[in-house]
């Protein structure tokens, strides 16, 4: 510990992100039948502001403060301590002695919270409470030197600390500060919101957490890197529930509604160390040079052909998709799509709006005993064959990979065997480019005549020329597409497609998977993931990394070193805490064909030229630091 650094604290400012006496009243107040009144006239007493005396006198009456509240409103108290101040109690411990707190508020209330970050309450300068002999709150000891004007700076002075003062909290406590003639250096602090009082402070002495007030001024933290400093970018208007989870963690977060540009994407990118993209937006090696500080990239969708992930991969930067969040809601559309094309519902509802009257049973048919063909069995693909079931059809389904049947599926021993089979065919695969094409003009000739065809997997997959053809023909009974080879970039510019002339077709804007609860099982499942790997080095759910789930840390630094796959990178970070004589608590090594994750914990303080002996070895693509 430095013996020479002082750190002074505004305990009203910088411990709690709540008022003092609006949590009394919420304790005092909880049953009375005015209680909005008095709120109200609590409010309306700080303004314009009395003297600290008459104020707390008039608001400890105003809400009937008395002794028997107090256990209960610390308990509240210790509850809206800032989180990263929360977090960092082994900083207080190890400069105990050395911290002094300051507050206009009561001793009897800050001194618990105060003793359970191991300072004294010789440390803790704030006003005492008077009691009548009912336990009345009455006010303020009127001769405590905080109650007046100057107090707090003359308290500051008469301390007369020698050597290095630092000073964090709120306006009111830096103008003190400069009226007590101490050397000091003061930061304002704002973990909530940056409050409109703290605007007119210079940005170098604006720290938004209490980790970044360590990490500026070098002091002991309880993570390896200030979560504000970590710049989240989510695009193409991503659920809400996303930008919450990240901003909850303290990240800094920037949204847009759109997809960007590669050239865009390529200025955007740089300093982000979290991406969040949907559908649109390509993450191309040349984003990725230009990506100097991205960590993970996280799809907020069930595909990832958007992302180059071999590149990915080899510039140590993780990614993360949402495989299962959008399956119900991409299964009820083509459940529903399908019985409306069966009952040619797109013709007579256009008749309709035309004020055709069209009633006939010709060519509308139940689903219930048709044959479904559904080529992809994977987790779409076999929720829809569990749902098929139960409105009676009969399931085949034709995969590359070997899968388990679900029900009474039957796997189809060639897609000529699905096609000439199926009532209808649906198509679930994914958006590799080997499956350009897939479907084209020999494939619709191969389907029984009438048939119905849907996709709504990945655009390029389909000839949609063909697809015109077979229906313009009537081979094709009718057709639903969700999926484009070419998409609008956004909902101003316009759709245009040859299908559009046909009423035996539903069109959709790939919104598949566009339910409110699918975009929000998205928008907690991808964050969640992401979150676990910046905080933990897990990369459970990662499509480029190897996955590994790891154990809760304790009291250990953790050491995240991703390489080259090569032979030998373990032994030489072994090697390496050897020769700094450092005892390792775990390890945990997982490999792909291109990279190596190594995870290394340590329970013993080291010198920095370790992380960078761990660095410089050969064939390492990135390395930090969890604590």
């Amino acid at each position: 510990m430095d013996e020479t650094r002082w750190i002074l604290i505004d305990f009203d400012h910088a411990f709690l992100h709540t008022d003092v006496l609006n949590e009394w009243a919420a304790v005092s107040l909880k049953r009375d039948p005015e209680r909005n009144a008095r709120l109200a006239a609590l409010e309306a007493l700080r303004q314009p502001a009395p003297d600290a005396g008459t104020y707390f006198r008039e608001a400890l009456r105003l809400i009937g403060a008395e002794r028997s509240h107090l256990p209960a409103l610390i308990r509240r108290l210790k509850k809206a301590v800032s989180p990263s101040v929360s977090r960092n109690r082994e900083f207080f411990k190890r400069y105990r002695g050395r911290i002094y707190l300051f507050s206009t508020s009561f001793r009897e209330l800050i001194e618990p919270i105060a003793q359970a970050f191991f300072i004294d309450p010789a440390f803790v300068l704030a006003n005492t409470l008077q009691f009548d002999e009912h336990g009345r709150a009455l006010g303020a000891d009127p001769d405590h030197p905080l109650l007046h004007p100057g107090g707090k700076a003359a308290l500051v002075s008469r301390l007369g600390l020698r050597g290095e003062v630092i000073a964090l909290g709120g306006p009111a406590f830096e103008a003190a500060m400069q009226q007590s003639g101490v050397e000091h250096t003061f930061y304002a602090f704002g973990e909530q919101v940056l409050r409109s009082d703290l605007q007119g402070t210079a940005p170098e002495r604006m720290v938004p957490s209490f980790d970044e007030f360590l990490y500026v001024n070098q002091l002991p933290m309880a993570i390896s890197y200030p979560k504000n400093r970590i710049r989240v970018l989510l695009l193409e208007n991503i659920h809400p529930k996303g930008l919450e989870l990240f901003a909850a963690e303290g990240y800094q977060v920037e949204t847009l509604p759109r997809a960007l540009s590669e050239a865009e994407l390529c200025e955007r990118i740089k300093g982000v160390s979290i991406l969040g993209i949907r559908s649109k937006t390509q993450i191309t090696p040349a984003v990725l040079a230009n990506a100097n500080r991205l960590l993970a990239v996280g799809t907020f969708s069930i595909g990832t052909n958007q992302i180059d992930l071999d590149a990915c991969t080899q510039q140590g930067v993780i990614a993360f998709n949402a495989p299962y969040s959008n399956t119900r809601s991409v299964v009820e559309l083509v459940i529903g799509e399908m019985i409306l094309l069966m009952r040619r519902i797109p013709y007579v509802n256009a008749q309709m709006h035309q004020g055709v009257w069209v009633k006939s049973a010709k060519h509308s048919r139940e689903v219930r005993g048709k044959k479904l063909g559904i080529i992809g069995y994977g987790n779409i693909g076999s929720q829809l064959s569990v749902i098929a079931e139960a409105l009676g059809m009969q399931v085949i389904y034709y995969d590359l990979v070997e899968r388990l049947a679900l029900g009474n599926a039957v796997k189809a021993p060639a897609l000529r065997d699905l096609l000439r089979k199926s009532d209808v065919v649906t198509l679930h695969v994914d958006g590799r480019q080997d499956n350009a094409n897939l479907f084209g003009e020999k494939e619709f000739r191969m389907m029984k005549p009438g048939a119905i065809f849907l996709n709504l997997s990945r655009g390029h997959v389909v000839d949609i020329a063909a697809l015109y053809r077979s229906l313009k023909s009537g081979h094709l009974g009718g057709a639903a597409i969700d999926v484009f080879p070419y998409e609008p970039a956004s909902n101003d510019e316009p759709f245009v497609s040859e299908l559009q002339r046909l009423d035996n077709v539903i069109l959709t804007s790939h919104i598949g998977g566009s339910t409110e609860e699918a975009q929000q099982n998205i928008a907690e499942y991808v964050p969640a993931r992401v979150i676990e790997y910046i905080n933990t080095g897990s990369t459970f759910g990662s499509v480029n990394f190897p996955n590994l789930q790891l154990p809760a840390q304790h009291k250990v630094h953790r050491l995240i070193h991703i390489h080259r796959n090569v032979p030998g990178i373990l032994a030489q970070i072994n090697q390496v805490l050897a020769r700094h004589r450092i005892n390792i608590e775990g390890q945990y090594l997982k490999t792909s064909d291109q990279i190596g994750y190594a995870i290394t914990d340590i329970n013993t303080a080291y010198r920095p030229e370790v992380l960078e002996d761990l660095k410089g070895i050969e064939h390492t693509i990135k390395f930090r630091v969890l604590y």
